[in-house]
Formats: structure tokens, C-alpha cells, sequence
């Protein structure tokens, strides 16, 4: 089992985030659904008393979705590989500021596990252990920080959303030069712990690896989309949000199955 901690940081609070968070999910997942692939939310619900989450975050946003990627994967591997291969199920519990994510395949089972529990804090990522991780687990630990305006691949690359450029006009914040993590006010960090592990032998290392590192790509294309989707989305409230993505649920139902294929599945 692989154990990553990305801490992700971002130019607002933590109460903001919130809102960017829940509005950049259901716009995401809109651009990235078409032509057979993308997202179908299955349940979007509250939920309390979850036994897992203990007292401190009981209650919150519960969801379920399927992410089908048939079609963002090369012709030989659509032909060997099973339907249900290429299809993700997801469970979240949003009890903001701390989320669990739990990703399984129904068709390798108990073979595939990616666990993600992400707490948001205000500051810089310099807290070495939000997660209370026990010794074991902190020696197999490596940590990782993404700095969304910075090492931007050029298979992810949009001038429109390259945060060295952007200005919000709502807020005044950007353009985020080189170092701006030291100087940035108001400033937050996502702490997400990342734990994958994928039984097959022979092939457990390297594709447990490569999982890490798509989940990295996404991190940091996600939340560099938070921050230049700013505008979008800055004053709106959660119950804004809660509206948004009813409405974005029926529309995801029929763009699925039509239209172009769009390009990486995105998870926050």
C-alpha cells in the first residue's frame, strides 16, 4: 500500500473554499461528461451519525457516483478490458472541514482500494501531522505539496486558466507569481491523505504508483481551476451551490450518453 499526503494550497479561506469546492465539482464534472464517458451522480444527500467519522464530523453532504472512463483509455484496453474495468464507484462524506472519499471497481474487488481523508485548514502547509497518523503509518508516509500555479504540464495547459496570469476582478487576487505562497493573505491549505492499494501480483508497485501520480495530475488541475473560476462562483452560498448541482445532475444524465468525448474525469 502506497501512503501520499498532498497538501494543496490556495489564496482564500477556508470558508470560502467551501463554496469554490462544491461549485468547481459540478462545473467539472459537466466539461468532463460526454460521448458514453464522465459522471452520473447516483445519491446527493445529507447525512448525520455516520459511526465512521466519529463525533467531531457526524453530520455533513453525502454522495454517490459512478465514473465511466471507457473511452479516455487506448483501443487495445477497451478491447481486453471487462465493462465494469473501466468503471469507478466513488462514496464521499462531506462533514466540511474534513471529507472522506472512499473509490472501489467492482471488478477487482477487494483488489482496489483508494482511500482519500482530506482536512481544509487556514495557513501554509507546514502542520506535520493533521491526520494523527500513528508512527507505522508516518514512516511509510511521503508528502507532497502542489503549488497550482507552478509545473503546469503541457497536456493540461489553457492560457485561460493559468493562475501566472489571471486576475480575479472580484476579489483582486492573482496573478500568483513565483513564491506567492509566502506572501499570499488570505491563504489555505487542503491536506489530503492519500492511501491506494491494488492486490495483483506483479503488477501491484508499478500501478500503484501510476494511480498516485494521475491523483496528483488531478489535484492540481482541479484546484488550479478553483482559483481562476473564482469569479464564477465567490458570493454564492452553500444553498446556491445545492441548487447548482440538482440542476447539473439531470443535465449529466443525458450529455452522458451523447456528444464528444471530453477529457480527464476530475474528483476534488
Amino acid at each position: 500500500m502506497l501512503i501520499k499526503e498532498f497538501r494543496i494550497v490556495l489564496p482564500m479561506t477556508v470558508e470560502e473554499y467551501q463554496v469554490g469546492q462544491l461549485w468547481s465539482i459540478a462545473e467539472s464534472s459537466r466539461q468532463e461528461t460526454g460521448g458514453g464517458d464522465g459522471v452520473q451522480v447516483l445519491v446527493n444527500k445529507p447525512f448525520s451519525n455516520h459511526p465512521l467519522l466519529g463525533n467531531e464530523f457526524a453530520a455533513g453532504q453525502f454522495t454517490k457516483k459512478k465514473y465511466f472512463f471507457r473511452n479516455k483509455v487506448n483501443g487495445f484496453i477497451r478491447t481486453v478490458a471487462p465493462k465494469s474495468a473501466l468503471i469507478l464507484d466513488e462514496e464521499a462524506w462531506n462533514a466540511y472541514p474534513y471529507c472522506k472519499t472512499v473509490v472501489t471497481n467492482e471488478y477487482l474487488g477487494e483488489n482496489f482500494l483508494l482511500t482519500i481523508h482530506t482536512h481544509h485548514l487556514p495557513g501554509r502547509p507546514d502542520q506535520e501531522n493533521v491526520h494523527h497518523l500513528p508512527p507505522e503509518e508516518l514512516k511509510h508516509r511521503e508528502v507532497v505539496i502542489i503549488d497550482i500555479a507552478g509545473n503546469i504540464s503541457s497536456a493540461d495547459y489553457s492560457e485561460a486558466e493559468d493562475p501566472t496570469k489571471f486576475k480575479s476582478k472580484k476579489t483582486g487576487r492573482g496573478p500568483l507569481p513565483a513564491g506567492w505562497m509566502k506572501k499570499a493573505d488570505p491563504i489555505m491549505t487542503a491536506y489530503k491523505l492519500v492511501h491506494f492499494q491494488f492486490k495483483k501480483f506483479g503488477f501491484q508497485g508499478i500501478v500503484e504508483k501510476k494511480v498516485m501520480g494521475y491523483e496528483e495530475r488531478l489535484f492540481a488541475k482541479f484546484h488550479r481551476q478553483v482559483f481562476v473560476w473564482i469569479d464564477r462562483w465567490y458570493g454564492l452560498t452553500v444553498e446556491d451551490i445545492r441548487r447548482f448541482e440538482e440542476s447539473i445532475t439531470a443535465e449529466l444524465e443525458k450529455q452522458r450518453d451523447k456528444g464528444e468525448v471530453r477529457g480527464h474525469t476530475i474528483r476534488d
